[in-house]
């Protein structure tokens, strides 16, 4: 097995065991970037001589008796709305091709406070304001998108080009990509993780997290990201527990809400099917299941884009103003829309997000967590991304993806997207995990209980590092056109 193939948590022990070096570590994910990345993409620069330096210096210290923890020598990817100090940070986008910050994002800090390696900066949609990600491809197949707005950071953990990937979700930008790309991508609870020097999309909405290949690697990478941060407003002041004590403390008697409507609205057979065979095995594992009615299910996409679209044209109304001609052109429209929305409607939105959250956090008096799709519909066609459903909708990616991964922005939750099984063209599908608030703990707890017992191939066919044959295309589903 090559260095790069390990998990983080298994980097980790061989690290502080003295059995591999920070130096190896590193060389062989760079090595792992240079073959992948001609057709992935998913890097917009990729950091070597900074990353030299950072697993050089990591190699000192725990050769000398100063390890830092699990995520010390360790390589990530840094999603490009995040600052670097001395790194040019563009949000993927020319408005900001020179922009040079002189501070790390507090995430990139206490990362790199911690010890990470930082190997290079993933693509995101521009400004985080999209789910495609158009730079980047699916490393299942390349003929599909990998997802977004963090669809680089998902692209680069699926084919082992980093171990931890920060990523950012608004209205399901890490849960999206993960579940597309089959990685594991978690959204904590608004307020638990900082975002002082992520580019803002919707402040009201943005939270930022982790990209793993595991649920414990999510784990130790929130104990180093989770915190209260005083520059943020929407941080939360609350105690931060070990995400990772708590993992294999079993899942018996643990309720599951199952939910009877809205997540069962205009699904693929094979995403339902996968997730009811994933909330089989969780009952196998001794979880109860309960059916629940969630409420005010029709106000939800309405609500997250009367909020979403003005607060994003607010950040960028003087950008747009004197750059217009440098925004790509959806997002350009869309942030024009976003300042046309009436400050009644806004209100009015903020409003009926309080209901929202309000009535979607009193499921959680009767149930642990809850289980659903993550997205209906895995990745679509790069060249005509869209799915027409049987009763003749169309829907393009911003409206099927959003729809089952906008709650628990609106709501605040903690939300998990861990892989639950392949359609029958070998696309991942993802497995939802929704907790209360601040119950990060016990949805990782359950995600990890599944994984651990589903035990789905990580490497994708093509990019399978013990495989030398290359998996070949097939036709989509006959139940619907994507």
């Amino acid at each position: 097995m090559q260095p790069f193939e390990l998990t983080l948590a298994a980097a980790a022990k061989e690290m502080r065991a003295k059995a591999l070096s920070p130096v190896e570590l590193t060389e062989s994910v760079l090595a792992r970037i240079e073959a992948v990345e001609p057709e992935i993409n998913a890097f917009s620069n990729v950091t070597v001589e900074l990353a030299a330096r950072a697993a050089a210096g990591a190699e000192r210290e725990i050769a000398g008796g100063r390890y830092r923890g699990p995520l010390h020598g360790i390589p990530i990817g840094v999603k490009e709305i995040y600052d670097m100090a001395g790194v040019v940070s563009t949000s993927s986008s020319r408005v900001r091709a020179r922009y040079m910050p002189e501070r790390d994002s507090a995430v990139v800090a206490k990362l790199r406070q911690a010890g990470a390696v930082v190997v290079g900066r993933t693509h995101s949609h521009e400004f985080a304001y999209g789910v495609v990600t158009p730079q980047t491809r699916n490393p299942w197949r390349p003929d599909r998108i990998a997802g977004g707005s963090s669809g680089g950071s998902a692209a680069a953990v699926a084919v082992g080009a980093c171990m931890v990937g920060l990523g950012s979700d608004t209205a399901g930008s890490i849960r999206i990509p993960a579940a597309l790309c089959g990685t594991v991508g978690f959204k904590p609870t608004y307020g638990r993780v900082s975002r002082t020097g992520v580019t803002p999309f919707s402040w009201s909405l943005d939270h930022a997290g982790p990209l793993t290949r595991t649920v414990e690697d999510a784990a130790l990478a929130m104990n180093a990201m989770a915190g209260y941060d005083p520059s943020d407003p929407g941080s939360a002041d609350v105690p931060v527990p070990d995400f990772s004590a708590t993992l294999d403390g079993g899942v018996s008697g643990t309720t599951v809400g199952v939910p009877v409507n809205f997540f069962t609205e205009r699904v693929d057979p094979e995403v339902s099917k996968a997730v009811e065979a994933a909330r089989a095995l969780l009952a196998d594992l001794g979880l109860r299941l309960r059916e629940v009615r969630l409420p005010l299910a029709d106000e939800v996409m309405a609500t997250e884009f009367a909020i979403l679209q003005p607060e994003a044209a607010s950040y960028h109304r003087q950008m747009l103003r004197e750059h217009a001609d440098l925004y790509t052109n959806d997002v350009r429209q869309a942030l024009e829309a976003g300042a046309s929305v009436l400050a009644i409607d806004y209100l009015d939105a903020q409003r009926k997000r309080a209901l929202i959250r309000q009535q979607w956090r009193e499921l959680f008096d009767d149930i642990d967590v809850l289980i659903a799709p993550t997205v209906p519909v895995a990745a679509m066609d790069a060249g005509r991304p869209e799915v027409t459903w049987p009763d003749g909708v169309t829907e393009d990616p911003v409206q099927a993806y959003i729809r089952f991964s906008a709650p628990a922005n609106l709501a605040g939750l903690p939300a998990l997207s861990v892989p639950c099984g392949f359609t029958t063209t070998g696309l991942p599908i993802g497995l939802q995990v929704v907790g209360a608030p601040f119950a990060e703990a016990t949805v990782l707890r359950v995600g990890h209980a599944y994984q651990s017992a589903a035990d789905w191939p990580m490497w994708p066919p093509r990019h399978d590092p013990r495989k030398a044959v290359r998996a070949s295309a097939v036709s989509g589903s006959d139940s619907f056109r994507m």
